[in-house]
């Protein structure tokens, strides 16, 4: 089997690390303005730090369990 017995933990790293770097991203450098775009300015901070909490939560859990 491809990654062993252990994908579902090698899942969760990935998903969980992709949650964290991803909201920090969003954090740190938000996108660029478009004069035509309904978006919002920058991410909102609360969901972001509680989205990237979550998804290094889940990422050191799955870590942990595979040590």
């Amino acid at each position: 089997m491809f990654l062993g017995e252990d994908i579902l933990a090698w899942m969760i790293i990935a998903l969980g690390g992709a949650m964290f770097a991803g909201n920090l991203a969003a954090l740190v450098r938000p996108p660029k303005k478009r004069q035509d775009a309904a978006d919002l300015e920058k991410a909102p901070v609360v969901r972001s730090v509680v989205m990237a909490t979550i998804g290094a939560i889940a990422a050191l859990w799955a870590l942990v369990s595979l040590l």
